[in-house]
């Protein structure tokens, strides 16, 4: 900030104002160490075409799935995007509109959203689902909160399963709070039902896991409610919503809270972001949502309008009980995922998860009898599966990498005990010449 635009008087009254002596005290919080303390090294100005030129000198520096074939998972994966969501998608009225804060103004974001929610009710099984959050690890960690809110209790269990980015994200939100944070040991693969059924008791506000879990695996969510519900805790399950067109919804099994990531549905990787949580529950607990809800309702003529039904998510409507703070750039990754599940429709979805669950299988029936080669864990598994090595696994990765194959992120920096493992992800693009050129680059090690 230049403070040359105000006197020391200024600057002192603004201090004595918010209870600082002096400046550096309001940034206390960061260490001084990390704190800069010479000028920013930034070159000059340059002209149009010299930037575009240094521009497009960075870009050719890096290297996309387009050029690479990517079995890379474990949050996000390269699925494929139809052309009509980012032509619709890209339209300006979507790319430019605001929070719809004005519903006479804002119908078309509105129902487009409401359309999202609606899709995201039949995907899951669920009975009300808002209009999008960050990405699974915010979903994950603002369903903690809805369940808190609904019965008042202390203690969360969460599943070694989970995505441990969710589970850090979850540490981060309930840091501050009063809550007992437990982790449930995952045996082969999957949760382990005998030591979430002796952690949960009439403490527990919720169980969370995820399925198809972090490893890929899918668990039994029947068991896991069962367990949550008899101690009178909600069920959140995380899980990928491509699941949903072949396996059993969560809402069938009974799950209170789904949350997951819809990165798979129309929205590239784009180097990490933005993505799109997001969040659907039972209808009683639908005063807890947190985010906007978007309702339909009528006029005095009985003309159909599009309208945020809730905002609970609103610090100008509910303050310091606002349930949390949704941005307005989430409404176009909604707008994206909403394009694509209404072109792709039911069968499409469906048909997009038997050929991941197809090509996956073939996959790792292939890299299983590679010597040196096996799979980790033997659960039934969808679209990620583990595999061990005997191999130096950084140097099968960067060997494969070699031969324009990204072929799986390493599991050792989440897990320790799987040092010797990486995660393999097959989406519907990868066809079988692809998956046989990661067997030979595995081969090749």
């Amino acid at each position: 900030m230049d403070y040359t635009q105000f006197t020391e008087a200024d600057i002192q009254e603004m201090l004595q104002t918010v209870g600082a002596d002096r400046v550096d005290d309001l940034f206390r919080d960061v260490p001084a160490s990390q704190r800069l303390t010479r000028p920013l090294r930034i070159p000059g100005g340059l002209s149009e075409m010299e930037l575009m030129a240094d521009i497009r000198a960075l870009a050719d520096k890096n290297t996309t799935c387009e050029e690479l074939v990517c079995f890379l998972g474990g949050g996000a994966a390269d699925h494929f995007v139809p052309a009509i969501v980012e032509e619709l998608s890209g339209q300006a009225e979507f790319r430019t509109a605001y929070t719809p804060y004005q519903a006479e103004a804002s119908q078309g974001s509105l129902q487009a959203f409401f359309e999202y929610q609606t899709m995201l009710c039949q995907l899951t099984g669920m009975d009300v689902s808002n209009a999008s959050l960050y990405e699974q690890a915010s979903a994950v960690a603002e369903a903690v909160l809805m369940a808190r809110a609904v019965n008042k209790r202390s203690r969360v269990l969460v599943s070694r399963a989970v995505h441990p980015d969710s589970f850090t994200v979850l540490e981060t939100y309930l840091r501050e709070q009063p809550v007992e944070l437990v982790r449930i040991n995952a045996q082969d693969g999957l949760t382990s039902l005998s030591a979430l059924r002796d952690a949960v008791d009439e403490r527990t506000a919720a169980v969370v896991v995820q399925s198809p879990n972090f490893f890929g695996c899918i668990e039994s969510l029947g068991e896991v409610v069962d367990a949550a519900h008899k101690a009178g805790a909600l069920a959140i399950a995380a899980v990928d919503p491509i699941s949903c067109g072949l396996l059993k919804a969560p809402g069938a099994f009974g799950v209170d809270i789904v949350v997951g990531e819809a990165q798979p549905l129309g929205i590239p990787l784009s180097y990490g972001g933005p993505y799109c949580g997001f969040l659907a529950a039972r209808e009683e607990y639908l005063r807890k949502m947190p985010g906007r809800v978007v309702g339909v309702s009528h006029d005095y003529r009985g003309r159909r309008g599009f309208c945020l039904t809730l905002q609970t998510r609103e610090q100008h409507i509910k303050r310091e009980r606002a349930t949390s703070n949704i941005c307005t750039n989430q409404g176009l990754m909604a707008l994206r995922v909403a394009v694509y599940l209404a072109a792709m429709g039911r069968q499409g979805v469906a048909k997009v998860a038997s050929l991941c669950l197809d090509k996956a299988h073939y996959a790792a029936e292939r890299i299983a009898a590679i010597p040196g080669y096996a799979l980790r864990f033997q659960a039934p598994f969808f679209k990620e599966f583990v595999v061990r090595t005997d191999r130096d696994v950084r140097q099968v990765l960067d060997q494969c990498r070699t031969r324009k194959v990204l072929a799986g992120i390493p599991l050792e920096c989440w897990h320790p005990a799987l040092a010797d493992c990486f995660l393999v992800t097959v989406t519907e693009k990868r066809t079988r010449q692809e998956i046989d050129s990661l067997v030979g680059a595995l081969s090749s090690v």
